[in-house]
């Protein structure tokens, strides 16, 4: 397998052309960070994650973790010590509040540098991951000792969080869990139940793991209203914040999963002896509610996913494309054997991994920045607006995005050929690896129904109506500089796109089956639009810089073709998908049950 090169042109293109990273500089949040410094901090990064991180990534995948008789879990080799490295280097901690020891970078910046370490090693990226997800949820809702108890070592990544809401009986259906959390005269709550799918629920990373888990008090309601959030500790954590004895939680066994060996997939035993002790946060009965703080950062780190480890794979495959022969060219009959890049259909693979990569890079990093203006802009209405902007892409962050991971990672087997097939090429690894992100953090199809379901009502419409607008103003720009090659096909996919909405909003949205139906290939249409806006944004921003004779052409002119290929092979297939988004469900229900299992 060959190592990941982090695409730091591209990145850096993105930030400052397409999402205007620029424009963040004067919030008062941010004024004291140095965005200045931005480039050199990428470079810095970058060389980290290809040096350090991305060696451990076949080696994570061919060993796994291990679970020992004790319960403790053994990860593979080398994971220890690059993960130590990873923490001295700060790299965790870029985007959090500096009270509390975090670098006080926009979450854009954070996504970036988060791009380059799951690229580099997916398995170990969860870990970091789950611990941000502890932090926004312990930030938002934490009381003070907690705060200061808790985030300053989840902060640098000395000690690691999880999140505990799946049991064996509540998966998408949380509400169904029975963890119990009974309250003791301390103030402690005593946790007993079982966790299963708990990504690095138990390891030898760091010296701490805080779980964070869904519990069910005494008396509480039925369903998701009835669920509170604990802190429930590996180890007991005095007032000096020294650790203690262990408390109450094993891990009884780990899944054997088809992909991501290296992070350990735990079911976790709390209160087998006695009940494991537990820290409320804030208030009874708000648990859902406090978890859901966190979602629309957490779905963007897994959207997030299948853009690294599809780029990872495009590496990958675009190295052995450009050192296989095969065949002959159709022009050269009698020539030697060509490289396969030089076939069309190879080449064809090759461009439509490169331009999906590139729109969802675009749609990532917009998202990223979206969080950004809704958290630190210091303008009340231009919140709202970012929050609202935020809800609206995350679905398609997370969505979109693990779907296209799914594709593009089989694509780049499929150049491959045979060897691809075959696990010593390590191809076949990021299609495994991937596979997972389309499920967890809310499946695909949980992702669509939140789209049509709540993200297209929001302001009756208006919010979704004013992205498509902004998309409307990119298409006169576009071709009123000589680019309608790609206007041109966006307007077309535009329309499909305004046309699907409509209907989905008359027709009772994520309300009824005819809207439910629709779903996931309106959430089809809606990305692939979206990309192909971001991807006509970085045209412009790329024939502008070529128009002042910048000495970077050869890679400007790309993202300009890169643009037109998008556009060309791509975007048609958003109005090919509007007749399955508003068609209703009759035809999903013609058949019977019994007939169907036939």
């Amino acid at each position: 397998m060959s190592e990941y090169t982090p695409p730091l042109e591209d990145m850096k293109f993105t930030l400052k052309e397409v999402v205007d990273i620029k424009s963040l500089e004067d919030f008062p949040s941010f004024k004291s960070v140095g965005l200045e410094s931005l480039e050199d901090l990428l470079d810095e990064a970058g060389k980290f994650f290809s040096q350090v991180i991305s060696p451990t990534n076949r080696t994570g995948d061919l060993q796994g973790s291990s679970l020992n008789s004790d319960g403790s879990v053994t990860t593979p080799d080398g994971f220890v010590e690059a993960y130590s490295q990873y923490v001295e280097a700060g790299w965790g901690a870029i985007s959090f509040d500096p009270e509390y020891g975090g670098g006080g970078f926009p979450w854009l910046v954070g996504i970036a540098v988060t791009e380059m370490l799951t690229a580099a090693n997916m398995a170990l990226s969860l870990n970091p991951m789950l611990t941000q997800g502890s932090i926004h949820a312990l930030s938002a809702h934490g009381d003070t000792d907690q705060k200061l108890k808790w985030l300053p070592k989840l902060i640098t990544g000395e000690w690691a969080g999880t999140m505990n809401l799946t049991e064996p009986q509540a998966g998408s259906d949380v509400g169904a869990l029975t963890t119990k959390a009974e309250l003791q005269e301390d103030g402690s709550y005593l946790i007993t139940g079982q966790k299963i799918y708990i990504t690095w629920g138990e390891h030898n990373l760091t010296d701490n793991i805080i779980h964070l888990v869904l519990a069910r008090t005494p008396d509480a309601p039925v369903g998701t209203k009835g669920i509170s959030l604990f802190i429930v500790p590996k180890y007991m954590v005095d007032e000096k914040g020294s650790i203690g004895e262990a408390n109450d939680i094993k891990c009884i066994s780990l899944e054997h999963k088809l992909g991501i060996h290296a992070s350990p997939t735990c079911v976790l035993q709390f209160g087998d002896n006695g009940g494991a002790k537990g820290y409320l946060v804030g208030e009874e009965n708000s648990g859902m509610r406090y978890m859901f703080t966190m979602m629309n950062q957490a779905r963007l780190a897994v959207g997030l996913e299948g853009l690294a480890v599809a780029d990872r794979a495009y590496q990958q495959a675009i190295e052995y494309a450009l050192e296989r022969r095969q065949g002959r060219r159709s022009d050269t009959p009698k020539g030697e054997s060509a490289l396969i890049m030089e076939h069309p259909d190879v080449r064809r693979m090759l461009m439509t991994m490169k331009a999906y990569i590139e729109a969802m890079r675009c749609l990532i990093y917009l998202n990223a920045k979206a969080i950004d203006i809704a958290h630190n802009h210091p303008d009340e209405t231009q919140r709202q607006s970012g929050e609202e902007l935020t809800d609206l892409l995350t679905p398609l962050s997370k969505g979109w995005c693990t779907d296209l991971g799914n594709e593009l990672t089989s694509l780049g087997i499929q150049i491959h050929g045979g060897m691809g097939f075959v696990e010593e090429t390590g191809a076949a690894q990021h299609y495994r690896d991937i596979r997972i992100a389309g499920i967890y953090e809310g499946t695909n199809g949980i992702q669509a129904i939140d789209l049509v379901g709540r993200k297209l009502s929001m302001r009756n419409g208006a919010v979704v109506s004013d992205l498509l607008a902004d998309i409307d103003n990119t298409i006169a720009e576009l071709c009123a500089n000589d680019l309608s090659n790609i206007g041109t096909p966006l307007q077309s996919a535009n329309e499909s796109l305004k046309a699907a909405s409509s209907w989905l909003l008359e027709n009772g949205g994520g309300s009824t089956d005819a809207g439910l139906a629709g779903a996931t290939p309106y959430l089809r249409m809606f990305g692939t639009t979206v990309g192909g806006w971001l991807l006509g944004k970085a045209a412009l921003a790329a024939q502008g810089l070529l128009a002042d004779n910048t000495d970077n052409s050869e890679f400007l002119e790309a993202k300009i073709e890169t643009a037109t290929f998008y556009a060309q092979q791509i975007l048609p297939q958003v109005a090919g998908l509007l007749p399955s988004a508003t068609s209703g469900a009759a035809s999903l229900f013609a058949i019977d049950s019994d007939t169907l299992r036939r």
